[in-house]
Formats: C-alpha cells, sequence, structure tokens
C-alpha cells in the first residue's frame, strides 16, 4: 500500500510542478501572482514551483526509496509551513491558503508518516 502511495504522491508532485514548469502564467494567475514588467517571475515559477519538483518526482521515482519520499514530504512541509507563516504576516486569501496549503500537507504527512520508519 505504501508502494502505491509514493508512486501517486510523486506523480502528484510531477503533476503540480508540470503546470509551474510549462504553464507559468497560467500558475502566476492561480497563486494571484504579477507578471507584468519583469519576466524574472516566470523565470522563478518555472525554476521553483516547477522544475524543482518535476525533478524530486522523478528522482523518487527512478531512487525508489523511502528517503526519496520523505524528502519530498520534507519539502511540502517547507511549503505548508510556508503558507502558515505567511497567514500571520501577509494575510493572504484564506481559501487559496487552505486549499494550497491542505494539499502540501496532507502530501506531507502522506510521504513522511508512510516512509519514514523505513527511511531510517
Amino acid at each position: 500500500m505504501t508502494e502505491i502511495l509514493n508512486i501517486l504522491c510523486a506523480l502528484l508532485t510531477i503533476g503540480f510542478g508540470l503546470f509551474g514548469f510549462l504553464a507559468p502564467r497560467y500558475t502566476a494567475g492561480a497563486l494571484d501572482l504579477k507578471t507584468d514588467g519583469s519576466t524574472m517571475g516566470l523565470s522563478e515559477l518555472r525554476a521553483s514551483v516547477g522544475g524543482l519538483f518535476v525533478i524530486a518526482g522523478i528522482a523518487a521515482l527512478w531512487l525508489a526509496h523511502p528517503v526519496a519520499y520523505v524528502m519530498i514530504g520534507f519539502a511540502f512541509t517547507g511549503a505548508a509551513l510556508g503558507r502558515v507563516v505567511s497567514v500571520v504576516f501577509d494575510k493572504p486569501p484564506l481559501g487559496k491558503v487552505l486549499l494550497f496549503g491542505g494539499i502540501e500537507a496532507a502530501l506531507a504527512a502522506a510521504l513522511i508518516i508512510g516512509n519514514y520508519g523505513s527511511a531510517v
């Protein structure tokens, strides 16, 4: 069961990353980010929201080792934590924070809880 969950979570990671990697303007709109002025924002979306997660998911599938899945879980933990801090300091739209943060927290929990014991 853990193996199926790992593969599903890795594929979701790749899928979410592909939005940032291949469709940064769409991703910017979904995240309420502005892309006017400089194109550096699009570059950042392709890199940090896109390519980073695409390659992390592919690497986890390729390595097929619990520690690889735990590391993706930690990355999602950091993203979810960033959203919590943002709620306190930035006051973003709560609905979007709960949606995106909830997905990140769920993936983090599934990957860490499902693999930590086998990874250490």
